[in-house]
């Protein structure tokens, strides 16, 4: 069924343009905090000028580049910013993100009115991410100044890690004006924000704030008030908030107020938390600097007690420190699973695991592991496939397609091929990294993962 959609989809697509895709109009992302946007993830973001939102707060998302690029795919052309789904569709017969998000409720019901638009034409985005700040509580070991601002403290003190890919080098961001405001700072970008915003929340489908830590940002709950308060609700709007879950209760408190009221009033048609986790216990603490698992756990559980329709997304970025104990964080997302079951629910499950495979930095993705740790992956695998049987088998709790899937890849990327000489590269890095990461954060690696001691000597020898 899904398959005939796509094919439908994509037949559609290529009768306006071997290139064309309706996320170019219909998707956005905003990085408010240093004026970066981006239709769709793949492309790099670039920068919005500052005299378009001077004149039009829409160049937020309708920038004249990204108008230019509207054009190319009007007139049947491939733009080469979206050579990741070129690949895919010249290499084999697969569906390309082009046609998953061109299929999208946020995107298929407008194909005619884009497809008979001229290039030059604003657009109201459907589906909006939007980062208001780089405020942000932690310092995760893969993240960086640009979307925390306790990266920048760090590096400003201690400067650059000592890693051959220039990890997190601030020169590199400065010489590509690539640089957060200051949270103290007036930021043209998020006063064009809140000027388009009035118009712009009604005709969104799907509406998304991450950061930085977005519930340490005024602007969240601003938005969240806004919501509250206005007389004219979208109640068709699928709100989603990014929270690491880590911030102090008095806020906490706040948050839970706000969900309360938006809840009891109908004001939406979804609440979606997606938090973040990458593994289980004291190895979660050290890779995402300032977690508190047990904290964490807590307020995942009292959420989903408290408000019976909200759905929690548990965003794993599965990395080389994931894989000794990811089988912890599997166990407790069924408990999960199975205290907060409702088969009423269109998937049954308030809480989701969604494990992405992290890709970049090189020297923390799971490539750099010795390959006998598939066997650990693939008991991994096992174990959400056991809980997959139980969710058929007895209208019950277990893990979705989706969440099996997602599993299975990581599984499949790591035994793919990588070469000796940059997985050497990346060994050396990783060592110099996470010696670096004890003596700045006053952490102990080889205490934290005893499992990995071996492997850290083997990084050692080069």
């Amino acid at each position: 069924m899904l398959n005939e959609i796509f094919d439908k989809t994509r037949d559609k697509l290529n009768a306006v343009g071997c290139g064309f895709c309706l996320a170019k109009w219909t998707q956005v992302t905003m990085h408010l905090h240093n004026g970066m946007t981006h239709s769709c993830h793949h492309p790099i973001a670039h920068k919005i000028p500052l005299d378009e939102i001077a004149n039009n707060p829409k160049a937020l998302h309708n920038t004249l580049y990204k108008k230019e690029v509207r054009k190319e795919m009007l007139e049947g052309n491939k733009p080469q910013e979206c050579d990741y789904c070129w690949g895919i569709e010249d290499s084999s017969n697969a569906f390309s993100d082009r046609t998953y998000k061109s299929a999208e409720p946020w995107s298929a019901p407008h194909f005619e009115q884009i497809k008979n638009s001229n290039w030059n034409d604003d657009f109201n985005p459907k589906y909006v991410e939007v980062s208001f700040s780089n405020t942000c509580n932690f310092k995760c070991s893969y993240c960086g100044p640009m979307f925390s601002s306790k990266w920048v403290e760090e590096l400003n003190t201690f400067g650059q890690y000592p890693n051959s890919n220039n990890f997190n080098n601030m020169d590199f961001f400065k010489q590509n004006n690539m640089m957060p405001y200051l949270s103290s700072e007036e930021n043209p970008y998020v006063d064009a924000f809140w000027k388009w915003w009035p118009e712009l929340y009604q005709d969104l489908h799907t509406f998304r704030i991450t950061g930085g830590e977005p519930l340490l940002s005024k602007d969240t709950f601003k938005i969240l008030d806004y919501i509250i308060e206005t007389k004219t609700p979208n109640k068709k709007l699928s709100l989603c908030i990014n929270s690491n879950l880590g911030i102090p209760e008095k806020l906490f408190n706040q948050f839970v107020e706000k969900i309360e009221k938006i809840i009891d009033n109908e004001l939406v048609s979804e609440f979606i938390i997606f938090t973040s986790c990458d593994t289980y216990g004291e190895q979660a603490n050290y890779i995402r600097n300032g977690f508190e698992y047990n904290l964490f756990y807590e307020r995942v559980d009292f959420l989903l007690s408290k408000f019976k329709t909200i759905t929690i997304d548990v965003m794993s970025t599965y990395n080389a420190l994931s894989v000794p104990n990811y089988k912890g964080l599997i166990k407790d997302i069924i408990t999960l699973k199975e205290r907060h079951h409702n088969p009423y629910r269109y998937w049954g499950s308030a809480i989701l695991l969604d494990s992405s495979y992290l890709r970049w930095p090189k020297h923390q993705t799971v490539k750099i592991l010795d390959k006998s740790w598939v066997k650990e992956i693939d008991e991994q695998a096992k174990l959400v496939d056991f809980y997959e049987q139980v969710r058929i088998g007895l209208d019950g709790f277990g893990f979705t397609d989706m969440e099996i899937n997602k599993i299975k890849r990581i599984k499949d990327w790591f035994i793919s091929e990588e070469d000796e000489s940059e997985t050497k590269r990346n060994r050396k890095d990783f060592y110099n990294f996470v010696n670096e990461h004890d003596r700045r954060r006053g952490t102990d690696f080889c205490k934290t993962f005893p499992e990995l001691k071996d492997f850290y000597d083997t990084c050692k020898k080069g």
